[in-house]
């Protein structure tokens, strides 16, 4: 068969799939702007075909344009492929127990972590959160989507997954690092609870899992009752949990107003409201985030830096949160593919949309310093100066944003 008829062929059935998929998709919905949007995307198609350098394989061309479709969504949102999506219900099935401890998200086009379990793997081999993964077990990232990232950095305990690092601590720049990290079965971390100096008391929350805001309850009654009048909430790198679990420990600050709101083109509207009856802590406090704080994480924060506190407006200090709240949908179609599609977003208790915007500080701290090989706690708040900043605004020895919109303040240590 020759070039020319080939493509013919090609462009016809293409023709005659997108008519049929159109008819479908506008039978689904009352305009034609499904029709507008596959226009471009035939004609694009066809241009490969006829003029491309040598003939493409037009189901891996297609494959790509589908995996880019999903990823111009929003980080969370994939398609998988037939293959894909076999080897994803493959994982499921299998239950592996062997993790890295590292949330991973797109960022940049490819896989980037977003935070790092404390003495965890990926902790102990020198991820950190922002570092690029450039490839894992040998795939490069580019074209991956997170569920897929997922899979592959899941095994047997004791076995060992090689990921690809571009790092600035490594000092190697543009040039990735090999990494060979060894998967093991992940227990999430208790949270730290300490006093600081005077009546200031402590609490960092690893991990928003299930049962952590009973902890965190009976860590908050325990200050109280030691006289402590003053709280650092540290939520910085606190990205895994269940936003239930942020909702109720929010519950145990706030007296009134909505905490968060869950909306979706599909899904009902849900605003998660604060009940009096809950409240445990009545005493000023302030809340860390870095770039590292995600989801549950960060709808927490949220949803403490947008509701009145004790003594006015509650500061978050630190970095913008990473921006991943979101609910996700598995929808399997009729070729063997799927789509994970994000179905709703959680919003701020003033609107904002998390996924898009993340949460920002009030009060922006850039801690420049490097960080050490061991998690470290706040021991010396001289050396972070995101707790000292916290440490002045709470002594008083620094000024606190009031008003409305918050002042935003910037401090560079």
């Amino acid at each position: 068969m020759s070039r020319a008829i080939k493509t013919a062929v090609i462009a016809l059935s293409l023709v005659v799939f997108l008519y049929v998929a159109l008819g479908y998709v506008l039978g689904q919905t009352s305009d034609d702007r499904s029709y507008r949007a596959l226009t471009p995307f035939v004609e694009v198609l066809q241009r490969i075909q006829q003029d491309y350098v040598e003939e493409p394989n037009i189901q891996v061309v297609t494959s790509g344009a589908l995996h880019g479709l999903l990823e111009a969504l929003d980080p969370r949102s994939s398609y998988l492929s037939p293959r894909e999506y076999a080897e994803y219900k493959k994982e499921l099935q299998n239950g592996h127990k062997g993790e890295i401890g590292a949330e991973v998200s797109k960022r940049f086009g490819y896989v980037v972590v977003v935070s790092v379990l404390p003495d965890s793997p990926a902790f102990k081999a020198g991820l950190r959160g922002g570092d690029i993964l450039e490839a894992i077990a040998g795939f490069t990232t580019r074209e991956m989507s997170v569920s897929q990232a997922q899979v592959l950095l899941v095994g047997e305990p004791g076995t060992a997954v090689k990921v690809t690092v571009v790092s600035r601590r490594f000092g190697t720049g543009t040039q990735g690092e090999e990494v060979d990290i060894v998967r093991r079965e992940i227990a999430m971390p208790a949270i730290e609870a300490d006093r600081l100096e005077g009546d200031v008391a402590y609490i960092r929350i690893p991990a928003l899992n299930a049962g952590k805001s009973v902890e965190i309850r009976q860590k908050l009654e325990q200050f109280d009752r030691q006289g402590a009048s003053k709280l650092v909430l540290d939520l910085r790198d606190c990205a895994m949990g269940e936003i239930a679990e942020a909702v109720e420990t929010a519950r145990l600050f706030v007296p009134a107003g909505t905490l968060t709101t869950l909306k979706g083109q599909t899904v009902k509207a849900k605003e998660y409201a604060a009940e009096p009856a809950k409240v445990v802590w009545k005493h000023p406090y302030v809340v860390l985030t870095s770039n590292g704080t995600a989801g549950a994480g960060e709808v927490l924060a949220a949803a403490l830096g947008g509701n009145p506190g004790v003594s006015g407006k509650v500061e978050i200090i630190g970095q913008r949160t990473f921006g991943t709240a979101s609910e996700q949908k598995l929808i399997p179609l009729e070729d063997g593919a799927a789509l994970l599609l994000t179905v709703a977003k959680y919003h701020t208790p003033a609107g904002k949309v998390i996924l898009e915007e993340g949460v920002t500080p009030t009060v922006e701290v850039q801690d420049r310093s490097e960080p050490d090989d061991e998690a470290a706690k706040p021991e010396a708040p001289r050396d972070d100066a995101v707790l000292k900043k916290a440490l002045e605004i709470l002594q008083g020895s620094a000024p606190r944003a009031t008003g409305t919109e918050p002042k935003r303040q910037t401090a560079v240590l």
